[in-house]
């Protein structure tokens, strides 16, 4: 079943259709095919009925998500074809999908399709999707259904997650190891990235952070082999559902769980080299199987062909000439690598510290005791075991000496490509700097070349252009041999940028990006010079006969006193600029706190609307009206809007009871449709939900109203239309739009052919169109008018027009007639 199971998914997710498309996308085909029905010759065979939240519940995303990622690419791609499911009153009620693959399968494929599974087999692997990761439910009258593993993981990768637990799981046996792709695989992801990267057909990076992901949920577990010879083993991936759902969680699952189960660790007390316990890490391990080396071993996998060796120390700083050529054991031993003459030669010796800075060769293998023989404690190994665990904490290695460690520097220049084309020029004053002070000009060089990059049209040529500088300022300087401080010329003149000008890309006067003369240098040598000219001719217009030491003096005062004067401008200048920019920003803070008073008061007013109660059937909280009322008024707006489109060309409009009568026929006449409609509704629905709901019950009869009477009017408007198409000012328009195309000038030749003709009438058609559209549009706009009117000469009741005839003075012969 698990094959035959695992094959159907994989056809699935290789069809054309589906391959290629995002995670979101694959495993939405999946859970539809998994909920596919099986055949039973009728129509609805391969058919799935679900809701679109239901779906993104399954694949632990939103609506949205499964719209646009999951069944937009399938329906255009073919892999999926939807249908909406409504009710009699129109409203949705479902999704009826259809996938593809399985159709084609069913249909073309035959029984041996993998894609063609059983009722059996459906449900089998829709379990199986429902146990890993659905959502869970409780049904009526049934045993509810717990959620999957993966159920509380929604959102970012989750339907990634989902897909590669599906896919890890087929393809587990019943011993719950996953079966782990063969070949050679990148050390940093690790064979179970790179097997799980097969499955999802994504990058083996991607994939070791499902995995890490997969980890974290508690789903799965990565453990090394243990060996014989307690060295990491191959990686092994447990995936946690089959373990447990054979029956294997006593001892291997828990084994695994275990927070040290990720690695194989070597036992504290094996050596490096075969050295002793205490000097293990003094050493330097390679961190293949130790336990300080867990970091590094969770990454680094053993073939199982490959031959045991034992471990190294690291590369470290000797204090001798060092003698080591291939790194094979038994290297050290002098020029010829022969053994020694006695077994036991040098091996009473004792070794302090000043001989062991004479010897000439490996201070491990000529001044240790033999191999696999417990050395004695010395302080050649504590100085070594020191040395080695700085440089395993990340640093660089430190020579010892006078007791004070000190960076060693570094010989050639740094490995970047970028860094060595631009201290090309200064290697010789690269090597007579300290490890510090390279450290810290690197860091210089690249920030520098950072910069520039930022500032050229063509980022590459920065390493070119620094290199460039430091040339020029070698040139200047005379050379390397007349650079007596290596560090302060790199850092102070040789990588900083000298601006001539404002012009950020200048350099000494040459533009950055073009390689050419600065223009504004230029500009400002050309103002300072005219500026200076203008001074020595004011000097010799107002001190007239001065020798050249004192006309020089004044006009070196005269220059001084107007660099003060632009300087303080400047400072100004500057200043009223602060300012400025103080003042945009107060007033862009002004603008965002009013646009937030402004945004709280509409949600404040808005709660306070939403609030009312309905203006015409007082319904609480209906924003001062109710959906059902609210369809009443546009019915009613409908039908008054009706009434007056037939009056328009059956009535007289100069005669408002003519009008009134025509608007009180087409009112009774959409009231007994409304009435028609209405009737349907209430046989059609359920005598309880009426009583239950109803507030429902009437909005849904008010929108069956506005239905009915939206198609009434647009049927007013065509009767009225075709109507008005035959009164005497839309025949006069045809007419002569129908003469004046006729009399074209391109139709003089022959007025009375076929194309005259056609364009003729199609000009007429038009032209009536636009005459009984003004016709219906002036009409109705002269009706309206006339009903506002009529409301407002309506005589008030006299029980408000007495107060006023009270008050007004009666004439002469009015107070007599009523004395009278």
């Amino acid at each position: 079943m698990r094959l035959r199971l695992r094959n159907a998914v994989q056809a699935l997710l290789a069809d054309p259709s589906i391959a290629g498309q995002s995670d979101v996308a694959r495993l939405a085909a999946v859970v539809l095919y998994a909920k596919s029905r099986a055949p039973k010759g009728d129509r609805n065979d391969n058919l799935t009925s679900i809701w679109v939240a239901e779906l993104g519940r399954w694949m632990g995303v939103g609506e949205s998500t499964v719209h646009r990622r999951g069944l937009a690419p399938l329906r255009a791609s073919d892999g999926v074809h939807t249908e909406e499911v409504r009710d009699a009153q129109g409203y949705p009620t479902g999704l009826r999908c259809l996938v593809m693959p399985l159709w084609r399968a069913r249909t073309h494929g035959g029984a041996g399709h993998p894609l063609a599974l059983t009722k059996a087999e459906l449900a089998t692997l829709l379990r199986l999707i429902e146990a890993l990761f659905g959502h869970g439910w409780t049904p009526e009258g049934k045993e509810p259904t717990p959620p999957g593993l993966l159920a509380g993981r929604r959102g970012k990768g989750a339907a990634t997650d989902r897909l590669g637990l599906l896919l890890m799981v087929l393809n587990t046996r019943a011993s719950g190891w996953l079966q782990l792709c063969g070949g050679s695989v990148k050390k940093r992801e690790g064979r179970g990235a790179a097997t799980l990267a097969g499955l999802l057909g994504c990058s083996p990076s991607g994939a070791r952070k499902v995995l890490a992901r997969l980890t974290e949920a508690g789903v799965v577990a990565r453990q090394r082999r243990t060996t014989s010879t307690h060295m990491n083993g191959r990686t092994r991936v447990m995936v946690f559902p089959v373990a447990r759902a054979y029956g294997r969680t006593l001892a291997s699952v828990e084994a695994v769980q275990g927070p040290e189960s990720v690695l194989s660790a070597r036992p504290d007390g094996a050596g490096g080299d075969h050295a002793p316990a205490g000097t293990a890490t003094a050493l330097g391990t390679t961190g293949l199987g130790g336990a300080e080396g867990a970091k590094d071993a969770a990454d680094q996998e053993r073939p199982d062909g490959a031959e045991l060796h034992a471990d190294h120390a690291s590369g470290v700083t000797a204090v001798v000439p060092q003698q080591l050529d291939c790194g094979f054991s038994g290297e050290g031993r002098g020029g010829t690598g022969g053994l020694p003459d006695r077994a036991c030669v040098r091996e009473d010796q004792a070794v302090d510290g000043d001989a062991a800075a004479d010897v000439s060769g490996s201070p491990v293998a000529e001044g240790g005791p033999l191999r696999g023989e417990k050395p004695q404690e010395s302080p050649v190994d504590e100085e070594l075991g020191q040395r080695a665990a700085v440089a395993g904490a990340g640093g660089r290695p430190k020579a010892v000496g006078g007791g004070k460690a000190q960076q060693q520097r570094r010989v050639g220049l740094p490995a970047g490509r970028d860094l060595r084309v631009a201290l090309g020029p200064v290697s010789g004053l690269w090597e007579q700097l300290s490890g510090w002070q390279q450290d810290q000009v690197e860091a210089a060089t690249e920030a520098e070349l950072s910069r520039l990059a930022g500032l050229l049209n063509h980022p590459e040529m920065a390493p070119q252009l620094l290199a460039g500088r430091l040339t020029v300022r070698l040139q200047q300087t005379g050379g390397e041999a007349l650079v007596n401080k290596p560090y302060g010329w790199l850092i102070g003149r040789g990588l900083v940028q000298r601006q001539a000008c404002s012009d950020r890309r200048c350099d000494d006067g040459i533009r950055l990006d073009t390689g050419g003369d600065c223009e504004n240098c230029g500009n400002v040598l050309h103002v300072r010079r005219a500026r200076r000219a203008r001074l020595a001719a004011a000097v010799d217009r107002e001190l007239p006969g001065l020798g050249d030491g004192e006309r020089r003096r004044v006009l070196e005062e005269r220059m001084r006193e107007q660099a003060a004067i632009e300087a303080e401008s400047f400072v100004w200048r500057r200043e009223q600029a602060r300012a400025e920019q103080a003042r945009r920003e107060a007033a862009r803070a002004a603008d965002q706190e009013r646009a937030e008073r402004e945004a709280a008061a509409a949600a404040a007013a808005d709660a306070v609307r939403q609030a009312l109660a309905c203006e015409d059937c007082g319904q609480d909280r209906s924003a001062g009206l109710c959906e059902a009322c609210g369809y009443r008024r546009r019915t009613e707006a409908l039908i008054v809007e009706a009434g007056l489109v037939a009056a328009t060309w059956s009535a007289d409009l100069t005669d408002p009871g003519d009008v009134a009568a025509v608007t009180a026929d087409v009112r009774e006449v959409m009231e007994r449709q409304i009435a028609a409609v209405r009737a349907d509704y209430l046989r059609a629905m359920d005598p309880a939900d009426q009583g239950g709901d109803p507030a429902g019950t009437a909005s849904v009869l008010a929108f069956g109203a506005l239905h009915t009477a939206e198609q009434a009017l647009a049927e007013y408007q065509r009767n009225a239309l075709a109507m008005l198409g035959q009164a005497e000012e839309a025949e006069a328009e045809a007419k002569r739009a129908y003469r004046t195309e006729q009399n074209r000038r391109w139709f003089q030749h022959n007025p009375h052919g076929a194309d005259a003709l056609a364009a003729a009438t199609k000009a007429a058609d038009t032209a009536r169109e636009r005459a009984v559209e003004h016709l219906l549009a002036t009409r109705l706009k002269q009706m309206r008018e006339q009903a506002a009117r009529t409301e407002t000469a309506v005589s008030a009741p006299w029980t408000d027009r007495l107060p006023e005839l009270a008050t007004r003075q009666l004439g002469g012969d009015t107070a007599r007639a009523v004395i009278a």
